[in-house]
């Protein structure tokens, strides 16, 4: 697509940051709803393969004009994030607390960018690009872990409160979380699928 005729980026981001929270919030009811059923059937894993099932499942059906078309979206987006969702479930389960998210998020990033990029045909500027959606990618993860356990699961929000409520304040806190997660990430996709569109 030319310069002319892509949508300004501003566009791109609003489109990818929306569309993309909304995925992200069906996504992370799975761990809010379901995370007991995964118990018996491999845990933690099974489950974050069901929640990037989701993500890869939804996305194209909110995301697909960032690459003119569901079919094209689809080729660049589905081995971009499970390569991404792969690099990242590495880095967790290898590292641990802070640094597996940190590694997890800047390696993932990179790989989804240059995935997408090289597949839409463009990686011009893809580091930049990949700077770009780490940020993004970044501040909205951490600020769904800000919403979850400084606003809902904080000492002050859980005192006094029975324990239906507290599960209600944890199931909230994963759901605020999602959205977050999504605004943030979904704005970095934006840029990415932009900036392959355009070109530099």
């Amino acid at each position: 697509m030319s310069t002319q005729s892509a949508p300004p980026l501003w566009k791109d981001l609003l489109h990818a940051a929306l569309g993309f929270s909304m995925v992200s919030i069906a996504a992370f009811s799975v761990w809010a709803f379901a995370a007991p059923l995964f118990r018996p059937i491999g845990g933690e894993p099974t489950m974050y393969a069901a929640i990037a099932a989701v993500f890869l499942g939804l996305s194209g059906l909110l995301l697909a004009p960032l690459a003119d078309g569901m079919g094209r979206f689809y080729k660049a987006f589905l081995p971009a994030f499970l390569l991404y969702a792969i690099v990242w479930c590495i880095a967790w389960f290898g590292l641990k607390g802070r640094t597996g998210e940190w590694v997890g998020a800047a390696a993932g990033c990179l790989v989804f960018t240059f995935v997408s990029m090289k597949i839409l045909g463009n990686t011009r500027g893809w580091l930049l690009a990949a700077l770009a959606l780490f940020i993004l990618h970044t501040a909205g993860y951490f600020a769904g872990d800000w919403a979850m356990y400084d606003v809902w699961l904080s000492k002050e929000n859980l005192k006094g409160l029975a324990k239906p409520d507290k599960a209600q304040a944890a199931l909230l806190g994963k759901l605020n979380w999602g959205m977050f997660y999504g605004l943030g990430f979904g704005a970095g996709i934006g840029c990415v699928f932009h900036r392959a569109r355009v070109g530099a």
